[in-house]
């Protein structure tokens, strides 16, 4: 990966965290790893746990960024929930998986679309 698309990522996930909060989300963890893999953003939504992969992208020619959540990258995200919820030993009544589409237009204010319980 590009230093570019490094800060390109970077400030997509900047622009999610700002949404998820102006939407009444809680944050609580930011790129967590593990040796299988990273969690973008973990946020409480009222009683609800949310996986947050954010997907970032300048423009739309290769389709919209949610689009790059692939089943594989779903099944990836589910194992690493769970490893989170293991070594934390945080638990919740429920959980869900979503997605934060980012568009970052050639000019103006970046476009978040939040799916929630996106698969």
């Amino acid at each position: 990966m590009t230093k570019r698309n490094q800060a390109v990522g970077g400030y997509g996930e900047r622009c999610a965290v700002r949404h998820l909060i102006e939407a009444g989300l809680r944050p609580v963890e930011r790129n967590w790893r593990c040796p299988s893999g990273e969690i973008d953003i973990i946020a409480w939504d009222g009683p609800v746990l949310a996986f947050c992969e954010v997907k970032t992208r300048r423009t739309t020619r290769f389709g919209n960024p949610a689009e790059a959540v692939v089943p594989r990258k779903a099944r990836r995200l589910r194992r690493l929930a769970a490893a989170w919820l293991a070594s934390t030993g945080t638990t919740a009544d429920e959980i869900r998986f979503d997605v934060l589409s980012v568009l970052l237009p050639a000019t103006g204010r970046a476009h978040v679309e939040h799916l929630k319980g996106a698969f």
